[in-house]
């Protein structure tokens, strides 16, 4: 399946639940442990997060080869952002 949801459509009720996004990197961040990567489509953004702890290590590495703008196909769990924005 080419996606189940777009960038800007999960919601809360999405917790938990394995979704499919296709989009590209607008931006990455990466701190060695942990990588965030902004992916949009054309009806949003949804933050990607990479982490040693949950994340396969080939994986980790490609999450570190992402460049701005690459176009990607991911699927994973949908997890509650730990902070929220003021």
């Amino acid at each position: 399946m080419y996606r189940t949801h777009s960038c800007g459509a999960l919601t809360a009720s999405d917790i938990n639940t394995e979704v499919t996004l296709a989009g590209w990197v607008q931006k990455s961040r990466d701190k060695g442990f942990m990588i965030w990567i902004d992916l949009r489509d054309r009806y949003g953004l949804t933050q990607l997060i990479f982490d040693e702890e949950r994340t396969a290590a080939n994986l980790m590495d490609i999450a570190k080869s992402l460049g701005r703008e690459f176009v990607i196909q991911v699927t994973g769990t949908v997890i509650e952002r730990q902070s929220k924005n003021p």
